[in-house]
Order: structure tokens, then C-alpha cells, then sequence
């Protein structure tokens, strides 16, 4: 990966984190913004999230998805770059994984006992 490409993916990731936290408050979820991945073109960017409880993740994500034009908007007006990526919200199905490898550890650790 370009070192331009590293530098947009980390502004892109503050950004993005700081507008997650500012402006949503999700009831009963915790959303984590875990990195982004920006195209060589600047075109699209991913912005891979996690929600706990994972129930809630359908939920999170129609509300990140019907506020990407405000959220587009206010990246638009902070940085100073362009083309800004477009953003899209994608699951992070690592931290899924982990948790549910975290969880059979744990389960086995009781039966240990």
C-alpha cells in the first residue's frame, strides 16, 4: 500500500470515527469503527465497522447507511483533498470472528472447572 494511501485511510478513519461519535448515539450498541480501506483510484472508501451486541448490527447499519450524505457532507468540509472518497459502511466479520473464538475458549474453560 502507497504511503498516500495510508495517510488517506488514517484521516478518513479520525474523521469518520470523530462524526460517529459527535453525531450517533446508538441505543443499546456499541459501535466501533475498526479501520478503512480506501481504493488507489480515491474513488471509495470502506469503512469497516463492529457493533456489540451483534444482534443490533442490521440496525446500526441502516442508520449509517441513511446518513451517509450528512456524513459525506461533513467529511467534505473538513478535509481538504480531493476526490474524497465516497463512503461505505461494511461489516467487519475479524472482530465477529474473534468474538465468537473468544466465546468457545471461555465455554471451555468452564468445563474445565
Amino acid at each position: 500500500m502507497s504511503n498516500r494511501l495510508e495517510k488517506v485511510n488514517s484521516l478518513l478513519e479520525h474523521e469518520i470515527g470523530n462524526i460517529l461519535l459527535k453525531d450517533f448515539r446508538f441505543k443499546d450498541a456499541l459501535v466501533t469503527l475498526t479501520h478503512v480501506d480506501t481504493t488507489a483510484n480515491l474513488i471509495e472508501a470502506k469503512a469497516y465497522i463492529s457493533v456489540l451486541p451483534e444482534e443490533n448490527f442490521k440496525m446500526v447499519l441502516a442508520a449509517l447507511i441513511k446518513n451517509v450524505p450528512s456524513i459525506q457532507k461533513e467529511i467534505n468540509k473538513k478535509l481538504n483533498m480531493r476526490p474524497i472518497p465516497k463512503i461505505m459502511f461494511v461489516k467487519d466479520e475479524q472482530v465477529a470472528e474473534a468474538s465468537k473464538i473468544e466465546g468457545i475458549l471461555a465455554n471451555l474453560k468452564k468445563e474445565e472447572k
